[in-house]
């Protein structure tokens, strides 16, 4: 039986998402590094792994959340990606861009490194709008139709463009990284979304917004790398073999 060292990042918040929150106070990612152990990732950054699982084992277990998606079909987990993680980052990236480009406008010249803000997150909002379209319209399509081929027991699916789910997903994955990796420069910048003591309201809000939207973006981005994907891979896989 694998213990809480043994198992990776992703499966430790796929079984817990309140595990999410400390993973993340230690700066461990569950997210595109969620492959990891939590015994290689604690070695990665010179952590002792002993307190961080000591704080993970401090989580209730009466109070587990009640959300088990790792259960899930993956055709609700499409659905469910798509209603929450997609519309909110549909919704949420016109109004970040207004609020970057008003503190810009009034604060950029006290604080020049917003310019680099600006110019990473509009181009992360530019392909993160296309990632999500290729995922509506390429690879969910397609997940749902292997779920309806799993549950019917039919075996007569035809290959799709691509070839194997397993590429349109290293794709996703890559672009994942990308994206991650983006809004960390970010937290960075903005020394983890701490506003200057000159900043007005509307600069606070922005940082908090930004601050909102990469947390989103890692439980989004959770969901699909280490529990969607997972289920893509082996269905096909379960198809294809009988």
């Amino acid at each position: 039986m694998s213990t809480i060292l043994d198992k990776t990042l992703g499966q430790l918040v796929v079984e817990d998402y309140r595990r999410a929150d400390i993973l993340k106070s230690h700066n461990l990612d569950f997210c595109c590094g969620g492959k990891q152990t939590l015994e290689q990732a604690c070695a990665e950054k010179q952590l002792f792994v002993d307190d961080i699982i000591a704080q993970l084992e401090q989580i209730p277990a009466s109070s587990k959340a009640s959300e088990n998606i790792d259960t899930w079909p993956a055709d609700l987990l499409c659905d469910y990606i798509e209603k929450k993680h997609h519309r909110y980052v549909e919704n949420s990236i016109p109004i970040i861009k207004s609020y970057l480009e008003k503190v810009w406008a009034a604060h950029g010249t006290q604080n020049p490194s917003l310019a680099t803000v600006k110019s990473i997150f509009f181009a992360t909002a530019d392909e993160l709008t296309l990632h999500l379209k290729k995922e509506e319209l390429v690879l969910f399509p397609y997940i749902r139709k292997l779920t309806s081929h799993q549950i019917s027991g039919t075996k007569d699916i035809n290959p799709p463009s691509f070839n194997s789910v397993q590429n349109p997903i290293q794709t996703m994955l890559d672009e994942h990284e990308q994206a991650g990796a983006n809004l960390r420069e970010i937290a960075a910048i903005t020394n983890n979304y701490q506003p200057p003591a000159s900043a007005c309201n509307t600069y606070r809000v922005l940082l908090a917004k930004l601050q909102e939207f990469e947390n989103d973006l890692h439980r989004h981005v959770h969901l699909e790398n280490n529990v969607l994907f997972e289920k893509a891979i082996q269905m096909e896989q379960s198809i294809l073999a009988t």
